[in-house]
């Protein structure tokens, strides 16, 4: 950072302040604006663009032709300058011209112009404008630049708010204001909801930007983030969810955000540019959310999430505005909608009258989604453009099970909506009373119907579905919510409160699968960074068996929490033998060194492998000697067959369960492992699923780890089938495949009376 880009940003923010408190119009201001800016940043080219009539107009202008003012127009999207409204980000190019979205208009004559730095005029969360800089020399401009020109960027948006230069905030508000709508996104908890639209937070409108005293405004911020910090512990302290749960690890995360003094330190520094402390916020707010959509890994995401959420928690604070939908109280059955929500802010809705979330980001791993999940919230995310389409108060229907939000619905979709709620909760109450029930076949067939796990809060779904057992403990999920890498002494406790909770029921505990899309960002990886396949990437036992310290503190504490029990132990994606043998050597070795020093041992270790890379079938004949146990793992195992992301709506179709080649390839591994008397479980998403585990049933699996939403149908399922009648027919289909196997084995379980979906 240059001393002369340093001298140039507080020489801009200075002159600001003489510009605002003239007594010319908003015209003449933005005139003068240009000017200030041009010759600040010794750029030949400063021009501002406003959103009007849809399009961003050429408002003012140094250096570019003056007749294009108020003539040229870009519609949003196109060139640079509607490329930045459209995504409402930042652009810095040396060289214009070689962006893909370059758009030449020969009437601005700026053909001579190489260099580019624009940043979007925001206001109320939209893009209402551009401000744009060009400059004759390739160059980049210095992030001290950068921040001045969003400086200005929010000086403007005050400067035009009460001039009427832009559309109004309605503009852009399209389709179904009226009608119903059907919008899709991303299930991120399931379950149905009904309820009214609650926008989460109200806007906070700040009405000054440029600060009169700068000590003042600093003490404004200290005062808020005492107030802030006040509020984030009274929160953690009376969360009501029991001791123990992964959402303490959760909360200790955000507080440790709260108190972070790098973010602090950010905000003081705008403040120092001459912004008021609502200003400074907001600034550093806008950079955390362009820093949001350059990131690729989801978990550093989510923490920026966080880190957004107590932005607009300490925005509120400071502007005395301070009602939430939380705070204000919810009157009726809502349904909240957010662009984001921290995990505290979800703390502080009445869980009676909270039906459900809508999230315009959000993902499976956030830390509100793990909250939520354990509130029994349904959530959906990855809705866009929420505000252009849900009006405050509209009615809404959540089907978090498809993936869907109805807004406006008519008549007769509520009337089947609700009926389907009744058929749900009456379907929940006959799966409730076969929680005691053995799922046998109607030959005598038993078949082990377990769940799957991952949190501490999942642990009372073994007794509320009856299940044989957890047989996929997910490990990794305490080492991504967590701020910093578990202690062993911890992952001790849990390893053992699990054991306790499942009594002498089975419980199968899958070593950490991280890596890849799943990265820590406290674990810093210098092989596999920024992986374009990162499924395939350096993941799972791969990056186990490399950080071997990493599993030897796992190895030890899964050792320590089951002393004097059966300890049922997996490694994820093992791709060669030589792997599995590694991994179970590394716990073979803690058990000689827990031998030595007289602490009590599990009385039985068995130890398994999970099938995920195809890679493995070709080898059981190798591994199997040594197995006690296979689990196939069906999600990643089917894209891997079928080279087909599962989260590509494009490829949906193609990534088929009841597919001949993935029936096919299980039935051999199936058979493979008979050879030498290793059980298989299926513990993916398939087995969940009652067509396709009536298919796996009839391929000779005896055992299925599944959602604890799914052990009913299952057990339902398993109950009405003969699995010799069922083993012959899908013997025959195999041989020679149907067009539709599953239209088949629907009709086939039809004619039996299991209705299945």
């Amino acid at each position: 950072m240059s001393f002369n880009a340093v001298a140039a940003a507080r020489t801009i923010l200075t002159r600001l302040h003489d510009v605002m408190a003239s007594r010319s119009g908003a015209q003449a201001k933005l005139n003068t604006v240009v000017e200030v800016i041009g010759a600040g940043l010794d750029s030949e080219v400063c021009s501002i663009y406003l959103l009007r009539e849809g399009m961003l107009e050429l408002f003012a202008t140094r250096g570019l032709a003056q007749e294009a003012v108020h003539v040229t127009r870009l519609a949003i999207g196109e060139g640079l300058v509607g490329t930045i409204a459209e995504h409402t980000e930042t652009l810095n190019l040396a060289e214009a011209a070689s962006h893909p979205d370059f758009a030449f208009r020969p009437e601005t004559g700026e053909e001579k112009f190489h260099s580019f730095a624009g940043v979007p005029i925001v206001r109320l969360e939209r893009a209402v404008g551009v401000l744009a800089v060009q400059h004759v020399e390739p160059r980049r401009y210095e992030e001290v630049e950068i921040e001045a020109l969003q400086t200005v960027a929010m000086v403007i948006s005050e400067l035009i708010s009460n001039a009427d230069l832009i559309d109004d905030e309605s503009h852009g508000i399209t389709h179904g204001q009226s009608g119903s709508e059907l919008l899709r996104g991303l299930t991120l908890v399931k379950g149905l909801a009904v309820g009214t639209a609650v926008y989460h937070q109200p806007r906070v409108t700040i009405e000054h930007v440029v600060a009169e005293d700068t000590e003042a405004e600093r003490q404004r911020v200290y005062l808020a983030f005492d107030r802030m910090r006040e509020q984030i512990d009274r929160m953690a302290s009376q969360a009501e969810f029991g001791v123990g749960g992964e959402h303490e690890e959760v909360l200790e995360t955000y507080r440790m955000f709260a108190y972070d003094e790098g973010w602090s330190r950010r905000i003081n520094e705008a403040i120092d540019s001459g912004l008021t402390a609502e200003a400074a916020i907001e600034r550093v707010q806008q950079r955390t959310r362009m820093r949001m959509r350059q990131i690729d890994d989801p978990l550093l995401a989510d923490r920026m999430h966080d880190l957004e959420d107590l932005s607009n928690r300490l925005l509120r604070i400071v502007s005395g505005q301070l009602g939430t939908a939380a705070s204000l109280g919810l009157r009726n059955d809502a349904i909240v909608i957010a662009r984001n929500l921290g995990p505290a802010e979800l703390l502080e809705y009445d869980r009676r009258k909270l039906k459900g979330v809508i999230l315009e980001e959000g993902s499976l791993t956030s830390h509100v989604v793990i909250v939520a999940r354990a509130m029994n919230v349904p959530v959906l995310g990855r809705i866009r453009s929420v505000r252009g389409k849900i009006r405050d108060g509209d009615p809404l229907l959540l089907d978090g099970d498809e993936g869907v939000v109805t807004v406006r619905p008519a008549a007769a979709v509520i009337e089947a909506f609700e009926e389907r709620t009744a058929k749900s909760r009456e379907r929940q109450a006959a799966y409730a009373k076969l929680r005691d029930v053995e799922p046998f076949t109607k030959d005598g067939e038993r078949i082990t119907v377990m769940i799957n796990a991952g949190l501490k809060d999942d642990l009372p779904n073994l007794a509320l579905t009856g299940a044989d057992g957890i047989g996929l403990f997910r490990t990794e999920f305490q080492f991504l919510v967590s701020a910093t890498l578990p202690a062993r002494e911890r992952q001790t406790r849990l390893y053992r409160d699990v054991l306790e909770a499942a009594g002498d029921k089975e419980v199968v505990f899958r070593t950490v699968d991280i890596g890849g899309d799943k990265a820590l960002p406290y674990l810093r990886q210098d092989e596999g960074g920024g992986e374009e396949n990162p499924a395939m990437g350096w993941r799972a036992l791969r990056v186990a068996l490399e950080r071997d310290g990493l599993l030897k503190a796992q190895a030890r504490s899964l050792l320590e929490a089951a002393g004097g029990r059966t300890l049922n132990v997996m490694f994820p994606m093992v791709c060669e033998p030589w792997e599995f043998m590694a991994a179970r050597d590394i716990f073979e070795a803690q058990v000689a060194y827990l031998r030595k020093r007289k602490k009590v041992l599990p009385q039985k270790i068995r130890y398994g492998a999970m099938l995920e890379v195809p890679a493995l079938a070709e080898q059981l004949d190798l591994i199997c000697p040594h197995l006690s146990f296979m689990s196939i793992g069906t999600n990643d195992l089917t894209q891997f067959l079928f080279a087909a992301d599962r989260a590509n709506p494009k490829l949906a179709e193609r990534y088929d369960w009841l597919s001949p080649s993935v029936l096919r390839f299980l039935k051999r591994v199936v058979d493979g492992c008979a050879l030498h008397d290793v059980s298989v479980t299926v513990c993916g998403e398939m087995g969940g699923r009652t067509l396709e585990a009536l298919a796996l049933i009839g391929l000779g699996i005896r055992r299925l780890s599944i959602t604890p939403a799914a052990v009913g149908p299952i057990k339902e399922m398993v109950r009405k089938i003969d699995s010799v009648e069922i083993g012959d027919a899908m013997a025959g289909w195999l041989r020679a495949p149907p067009p539709n196997l599953r239209e088949v084995l629907r009709a086939w379980a039809a004619e039996r009376g299991a209705v299945l979906e």
